[in-house]
């Protein structure tokens, strides 16, 4: 009786040291993705990065316009001659204006693309949390099922000790 008992112990033993290490492996592969993710924002902090350096650049190229604005309105005054070639330098402006715009949309979808990964990074760690929470579970199941045996070899020997 204790061999059989002794027996089912070390099956539910190994079965559960097999779901231990299953749940290691899925514990495993959500890092693995949690580390893409991590890249993946990496990546996307660097391509802010990069919009706000060119966004930079236009602001600048945009205050030597505005100099030049005031400059050219001075000599607009002075010699009418010249006031078509203003209106050239107004239209480069304008395109320039354009060009920042759609830098500020890209970067908006970028900083939205990086607000759905953080909340998919946010999920994946409400799923590995859970998976803890099952092994946490699992692990109180097998001690209370060593507890049982062992009180069921206490009795066994018992009796035994009184034959």
């Amino acid at each position: 009786m204790i061999n059989a008992i002794n027996g089912i112990l070390k099956v539910i033993d190994r079965t559960i040291n097999a779901i231990e290490e299953i749940i290691n492996a899925i514990n495993g592969i959500i890092n693995s993705i949690k580390g893409i993710i991590d890249a993946i924002n990496g990546i996307l902090n660097a391509t802010n990065g990069i919009f706000n350096a060119t966004n930079g650049i236009f602001n600048a190229i945009n205050g030597i316009i505005n100099s030049t604005d005031g400059i050219f309105n001075s000599i607009n005054g002075i010699v009418k001659a010249i006031y078509g070639i203003f209106n050239v330098i107004y239209s480069l402006k304008n395109a320039i204006y354009g060009i920042v715009n759609v830098i500020y949309s890209l970067n908006n979808s970028v900083n939205d693309t990086s607000n759905f990964i953080c909340g998919l990074d946010n999920a994946i760690n409400c799923l590995k949390n859970g998976i803890n929470g099952l092994n946490n579970n699992i692990n109180g199941i097998k001690n209370s099922l060593y507890c049982i045996f062992n009180a069921i070899n206490g009795v066994q020997n018992s009796i035994n000790s009184h034959i």
